[in-house]
């Protein structure tokens, strides 16, 4: 008889990711230039790019982690973000030739949301993740005039939804994903720290460009966000995933992960 799999905290899944990963080496293209964002709901943002790993915005200075999947596109990243009431991370996808943005400030629950059960989540009308995430779609404006064109935002898709990938993020962490519908994806964990676990949980699609996706999930057992571009053209991710370092609700760690892609096959089913 195999033993039970486990469910393990943010920090030992950052332990197992680490090594040899395929996670995209930073990039500096945007050391010394500032963006103006302009979101259709909510206020300006001005990002200054002090270093490749060093961004100012009009909450404080940051240290964070800039890669690129696709020439032009940036996906930004940092702890930070949010009203202060709950632990967050900040991501951006800047899209500096279209002049598009997206922004997704997600938080944690604390330790007393953390532990109350599912059922009582239910008798409560509540989520069954405490993990939260808020999106933002705009424009970039360079030097008073809007970037790119006046192409139409990043937006909600539906385009994932019915594939099964294959994800190689080193040579001992493989996960699968099957997207389900529009609000849950399921997971499993074929190699890895994780070996043995799945599960379904809530997640959100945005298109970016062609064949290029920003993936979100909110995990409700152990209290974790990832977010994570997915490139089917050039069949690679790149991101990070968010939580708690430990069981103490102490510390948190804020892990960058990368994968080779893979469409399994594709279901599409009968209207």
């Amino acid at each position: 008889m195999t033993s039970q799999p486990v469910f393990i905290q943010v920090g030992a899944l950052a332990e197992g990711f680490a090594p040899d990963s395929h996670i995209l080496p930073p990039v500096d293209d945007l050391t010394g230039r500032t963006l103006q964002l302009e979101f259709v709901d909510g206020p300006k943002e001005a990002l200054t790019f002090v270093s490749a790993d060093l961004v100012r915005t009009t909450n404080g200075q940051f240290e964070c982690r800039i890669t690129s999947v696709r020439d032009g596109i940036y996906f930004v990243d940092y702890i930070g973000g949010g009203d202060g009431s709950r632990p967050a991370a900040t991501s951006y996808v800047l899209d500096v030739k279209q002049g598009l943005c997206t922004s997704v400030v997600g938080t944690l629950p604390n330790e007393s949301e953390a532990r109350t059960d599912a059922f009582t989540r239910v008798e409560r009308g509540l989520e069954l993740t405490g993990v939260q995430a808020q999106f933002r779609h705009g424009r970039i404006v360079q030097q008073g005039a809007q970037a790119g064109t006046q192409g139409a935002l990043h937006h909600p898709t539906r385009e994932l939804i019915g594939m099964r990938n294959l994800y190689t993020y080193s040579a001992t962490e493989q996960y699968e994903h099957v997207y389900l519908n529009d609000n849950f994806y399921a997971w499993q964990c074929l190699a890895g720290v994780e070996a043995g676990l799945a599960d379904v949980d809530r997640c959100h699609y945005i298109a970016i460009a062609k064949d290029l996706y920003l993936f979100v999930w909110r995990e409700k057992i152990i209290p974790t966000l990832g977010v994570v571009m997915i490139d089917l053209e050039r069949k690679k991710t790149d991101g990070k995933i968010f939580g708690y370092q430990g069981n103490q609700f102490d510390t948190l760690s804020n892990f960058p992960v990368g994968a080779l892609a893979q469409v399994l096959n594709v279901t599409r089913h009968p209207q």
